[in-house]
């Protein structure tokens, strides 16, 4: 198979590069652009490491292709720091030992990024559902869920601040 160009911002940078079309776009950001965070567990859609958000959206990086993100904006964890600070909700991650061995953490980041965006207000237990498809090696939910809970205030003042 030849080799497809796509056009994609990621981290607010726009890329332009040749991928072969079955290139997944969790490959393409690893090994094609060096952003690392974005982890590589089951690469079958199952344990939620590899989530990025695409055009907001969060997404299994291992079973989206990259030429399917051609024309998108892709935010990986890289990306959800500002100027070297960390966000509301990476904060909270540090705070509330929320990240034991953070293999899932990039993926947990990114999921729990799209629901506060939707739901600012979250529940536990809409949390819990939500991460109900990221998997945890070290069992560490609790802390998870709390730094969510402590986080999404913060972000929906941030959010506010910046209308």
């Amino acid at each position: 198979m030849s080799a497809v160009s796509i056009r994609v911002t990621v981290n607010g940078t726009p890329f332009e590069r040749e991928v072969e079309p079955r290139t997944h776009l969790a490959d393409f950001l690893r090994h094609d652009l060096g952003l690392t965070g974005t982890h590589l567990g089951c690469e079958h859609g199952v344990c939620g490491a590899c989530s990025v958000l695409v055009d907001g959206r969060a997404v299994r990086g291992c079973l989206m292709l990259a030429v399917q993100a051609d024309g998108a904006e892709v935010t990986t964890v890289e990306g959800l720091a500002q100027v070297e600070q960390l966000n509301p909700l990476q904060e909270a991650f540090r705070e509330f030992h929320a990240l034991q061995c953070g293999f899932c953490t990039p993926g947990m980041l990114t999921t729990l990024m799209q629901l506060l965006e939707e739901h600012p207000e979250p529940s536990e237990e809409m949390l819990r559902e939500e991460l109900s498809g990221n998997l945890c090696r070290c069992t560490g939910y609790a802390g998870i869920i709390r730094a969510a809970m402590k986080a999404a205030p913060l972000l929906k003042a941030q959010r506010e601040n910046a209308a």
